[in-house]
């Protein structure tokens, strides 16, 4: 008798302490398979997409069709697709001349830290950013050019963009 995904994962999550992940680098070659999907459509139409990343029905790592959302946020649609939801993922749409879409904002952190997860965000500039919400801290995977990139990208003011925050410093860089 086969014993349904739907039960080894529930099992695996009451047992475990702490969540449960991804291994890493799958989690990253997908995120990239995705957003190499929606960057482009990102810059062209100015709006964010938005979707999930978790395990579908037989214990897959796959990500939910992305959603359009707006200028400057996105609601994912509920994954009928995913078992188990373990990050969220969005684009910041076109490049603005604001070094702010270059980096998650406190929104995105303070978004999926409600939702009990984690965040992945592609810039305009092609950077990648991870959302730790257990540590509230975020990370970048990549910086500038690792993902599309908006054909109006300025690279400009790097200087001023970390390589991580806390939550913390993130509100602190944002009132500046």
């Amino acid at each position: 008798m086969k014993t349904p995904i739907r039960a080894v994962i529930g099992l695996a999550l009451a047992i475990s302490a702490s969540p449960v992940y991804a291994d890493s680098k799958a989690e990253i070659a997908l995120m990239k398979k995705v957003f190499a999907e929606i960057q482009p459509l990102s810059f062209k139409r100015n709006r964010e997409y938005c979707g999930y990343i978790g395990y579908d029905f037989d214990g897959n790592l796959v990500a939910s069709e992305a959603r359009r959302g707006r200028k400057s946020s996105c609601r994912p649609r509920d994954p009928v697709e995913l078992e188990v939801i373990i990050a969220s993922y969005h684009t910041h749409g076109a490049y603005n001349n604001d070094e702010g879409s270059e980096v998650p904002s406190v929104e995105d952190m303070e978004g999926d830290e409600a939702e009990g997860i984690d965040g992945y965000v592609a810039t305009p500039g092609g950077r990648m950013w991870y959302v730790d919400t257990e540590v509230m801290e975020i990370s970048q995977i990549c910086g500038v050019g690792c993902l599309d990139q908006d054909p109006d990208f300025v690279p400009y003011g790097d200087v001023g963009i970390e390589t991580s925050y806390t939550y913390d410093e993130l509100v602190s860089w944002f009132n500046e």
